[in-house]
């Protein structure tokens, strides 16, 4: 076990969990915060989606010993009324069905219009083909997220 100071959603963390427990268990197990989901535990559906310096990453294989002092945000913390324009267009589009995945999708349509805020069409489904929605809203997503892109 190590004791770690994590920033999470902008506030120090203390935690103590041994090092190679992955990031989705200890924001789930250790600090309460169950907004971030298990899907598949190998990277690969998106439910675990996070921000690590504003990035998207998959907290299912990300060890606690690799974020030092580099922020996390989760979901909860996009922002503090569910006000955040990708939050608002999900609703605005009604994207979710069962909702599952939908805190990764949409801290990974966070996650790209942080970084361009004006995507193409094609930009989004690169962006966005990395998490699996088993209800299959893909094209709401996607008006969403161009929706979002007007907010």
């Amino acid at each position: 076990m190590a004791n770690y100071n994590l920033n999470i959603n902008g506030k120090v963390q203390p935690v103590n969990a041994d090092p190679e427990t992955p990031v989705l268990w200890v924001l789930r197990d250790h600090i309460g915060l169950t907004g971030t989901k298990f899907g598949c535990g190998v990277a690969q559906c998106g439910a675990c989606t996070i921000h690590l310096e504003g990035t998207a990453v998959r907290a299912c294989i990300l060890p606690v010993s690799a974020i030092g002092k580099q922020a996390i945000t989760t979901i909860e913390g996009l922002s503090e009324n569910g006000d955040h324009p990708v939050q608002k267009a999900w609703l605005e589009h009604d994207v979710a069905q069962c909702g599952y995945c939908q805190a990764g999708q949409i801290m990974a349509a966070a996650s790209l219009l942080n970084t361009n805020p004006h995507p193409t069409d094609e930009e989004i489904e690169a962006q966005m083909s990395g998490n699996i929605c088993r209800c299959g809203t893909y094209l709401r997503i996607k008006e969403a997220v161009k929706s979002a892109v007007e907010k």
